[in-house]
């Protein structure tokens, strides 16, 4: 059986730092065998979340079906103020879609959490702040998670990272949200 891992990040600046540390994590996945899905800037420009309103945009009902079968995810969200962007945290709310499911919300799923910031103490709140997300939502984040000081990492237009550790890091994520998914079918 194959994997099936769902990236959701970055910001609305297209190819983002953010964008790029997921795009590395999802590489882990993929490396280790998963089906990956790439959720990201534009694909995340989402109507807020309103639970009283049943009716979703063709972007949010994607959102929610990729999740719904998703075996395992990756979020990685900028840092802004010291938490998680609106636009990653208005997609999570779209989670509440799952409720009624079989599995509902992001029960019984890894999920690998990265924090991309311009400073360490809005980097490390951020990803607190995922993991906390991910536990309320009754999902499992993984062991490592990363915080990424974005004033000494750069990820390249390339994709390269300018940091090994950072990148074995983010990949290891990846890695870590398959093994889990794989010992959990």
């Amino acid at each position: 059986m194959t994997v099936n891992v769902v990236g959701i990040g970055g910001s609305l600046r297209t190819d983002s730092q953010s964008e790029r540390a997921l795009r590395i994590a999802l590489d882990g996945a993929e490396r280790a065998g998963a089906k990956t899905t790439l959720v990201s800037g534009a694909d995340l420009v989402l109507p807020f979340y309103d639970p009283a309103e049943p009716d979703r945009s063709p972007a949010a009902y994607r959102l929610v079906e990729e999740l719904r079968n998703a075996d395992g995810v990756v979020l990685v969200s900028p840092g802004y103020h010291g938490t998680v962007s609106g636009l990653v945290k208005n997609a999570l709310d779209y989670v509440e879609d799952l409720r009624d499911d079989a599995r509902p919300y992001l029960d019984g799923r890894a999920v690998g959490c990265v924090a991309a910031a311009r400073g360490w103490q809005a980097a490390v709140t951020t990803l607190t702040s995922l993991r906390s997300i991910v536990h309320a939502l009754r999902g499992w984040p993984t062991p490592l998670g990363a915080a990424v000081n974005s004033a000494h990492v750069v990820f390249g237009p390339d994709g390269v990272c300018s940091d090994d550790q950072v990148a074995a890091s983010l990949r290891t994520i990846g890695l870590q949200v398959v093994e889990f998914a794989t010992a959990r079918v």
